[in-house]
């Protein structure tokens, strides 16, 4: 059988009944422009994370952009970060006229490795942009421990984490600010593009609600140099009525990585659950050497499969020569052998049955 990375059309279908007359009372109200279900959905957002403001936005990379300025980011400034993310997460650095410092990532959840971050600290220093990669949490109690006695801001990658918690606290809830993406493919995801920021800290909520708005505060005021930065009022009905669903999806999700873990662990690297961490599965990510191998016997049997990333950041050709000398030998190791099968609530046992066993057929 077909099998797709994300079946979005099944989630549709089987949501339609609550989106369309939504969408429908949305297009009579005809207010599509920072309206009530924008205004809605990031108090909802807010009270689901935990935090005092969220501020809704056009995309997750704006979101991250957005963020980083609003925490002070600013050239000169260097942002600590992994290489094994999306290049979005080292596009918003650049956006701010700062400088990405490259960190290795820990083998076991492929996220930034704590013990390094004192190593990589300068007097340019400004702030930890740790990934939270495939919706598996950083460890954000000794993060931000750290970020406090270096007087570091944190703004957290939670572009594939809506839903995962660090000791039951909400990722997006420990940093100066959270940054989501709501991309067709993601946890919590509308109908195109759309993102959100979340924070504890007024002053930080103050100026992103500029900043997404031309700079203003008041109508055809412009305080500051902003952006156009919008989450449209249709995607957030849709992320209205997806939201009251997002703890059954990441439900959904991790059942399924038990029964790939079942059936899987003596054969490939499995995810690993931290002790303090609920993983949510934005991505269920395998090792293995012969990773390509795996990937071409499922394309022979119309199995989508994908690798995120096949690049480290710092070996994309827009940084030739300029992070040649850096030692990040894990992230390189885990580029060669990592392989995505396919996620979402809706996939089946006898998908993953199937996904299994031509895996199986792979190796033996």
């Amino acid at each position: 059988m077909s099998i797709p990375m994300v079946d979005l059309k099944q989630q549709y279908q089987n949501l339609k009944s609550e989106i369309e007359p939504a969408v429908c009372a949305a297009m009579d109200n005809a207010h599509y422009v920072l309206g009530p279900n924008v205004q809605a959905f990031e108090q909802e957002c807010a009270d689901y994370l935990g935090v005092k403001h969220t501020v809704a936005v056009a995309s997750g990379t704006d979101a991250l952009h957005l963020a980083l300025r609003a925490c002070g980011v600013g050239p000169g400034d260097e942002v600590i970060t992994p290489s094994f993310t999306f290049i979005a997460t080292v596009e918003a650095i650049l956006y701010c006229g700062a400088t990405p410092v490259f960190i290795d990532i820990e083998a076991n959840n492929f996220n930034l490795d704590l013990a390094q971050l004192a190593t990589l600290l300068t007097e340019k220093s400004k702030a930890i942009l740790p990934v939270h990669l495939y919706g598996n949490p950083v460890a954000m109690d000794s993060l931000m421990a750290f970020a406090k006695q270096h007087d570091l801001k944190v703004i957290e990658d939670c572009a594939q984490s809506f839903g995962a918690t660090w000791q039951e606290k909400q990722t997006g809830s420990f940093g100066d600010a959270g940054c989501f993406s709501f991309y067709p493919s993601k946890n919590l995801s509308c109908f195109g593009d759309g993102g959100l920021v979340s924070t504890n800290d007024d002053a930080v909520y103050k100026d992103l609600i500029a900043l997404r708005n031309h700079g203003s505060y008041t109508r055809y005021h412009h305080e500051k140099l902003g952006y156009n930065s919008r989450l449209d009022e249709i995607q957030a009905v849709v992320l209205r009525v997806k939201l009251k669903h997002i703890d059954a999806f990441n439900q959904a999700r991790a059942k399924a990585a038990n029964m790939y873990a079942e059936q899987l662990a003596d054969l490939v690297t499995v995810p690993t659950e931290q002790a303090d961490g609920k993983h949510i599965y934005h991505q269920y990510t395998i090792l293995h050497p012969q990773r390509d191998k795996i990937q071409q016997a499922l394309r022979e049997h119309d199995i989508a499969s994908a690798i995120y990333y096949p690049l480290p950041i710092h070996k994309q050709p827009l940084f030739k020569g300029q992070y040649d000398n850096i030692a990040v030998p894990v992230t390189v190791d885990i580029n060669s052998r990592c392989l995505s099968l396919p996620m979402f609530p809706e996939l089946t046992k006898s998908q993953i049955d199937e996904i299994c066993q031509v895996i199986r057929n792979a190796l033996s």
